[in-house]
């Protein structure tokens, strides 16, 4: 997928957005963009959604950051995945999620 201007927003626990706009290729790497960014400001369970709006074509999705995390951890199914995964250990600076 090739790169699309999208806002992610994170949310707070105590229900507050904080919003960030990223360029990125996927769902995945448009949240550990925005993570790097803001994650370490804002104080969050896990359980509440990450939403990401991408502007063209207009889209929007939730994920909660314990799913994210979870993805991260878990094996890749493809040389594809395996790669998608690494891109974005990279971009959160981490070898491994635990």
């Amino acid at each position: 997928m090739t790169e699309k201007l999208c806002r992610v927003t994170i949310m707070d626990i105590d229900g507050g957005g904080h919003a960030v706009d990223v360029k990125a290729s996927s769902l995945f790497e448009a949240i550990a963009l925005a993570l790097k960014m803001k994650g370490g400001s804002i104080a969050t369970d896990g359980f509440r959604p990450i939403k990401v709006l991408i502007f063209e074509p207009q889209k929007e999705y939730q994920v909660k950051l314990k799913d994210f995390m979870a993805w991260l951890d878990r094996n890749s199914r493809s040389p594809r995945e395996m790669i998608d995964r690494l891109k974005i250990k990279e971009i959160l600076g981490v070898r491994k999620m635990h």
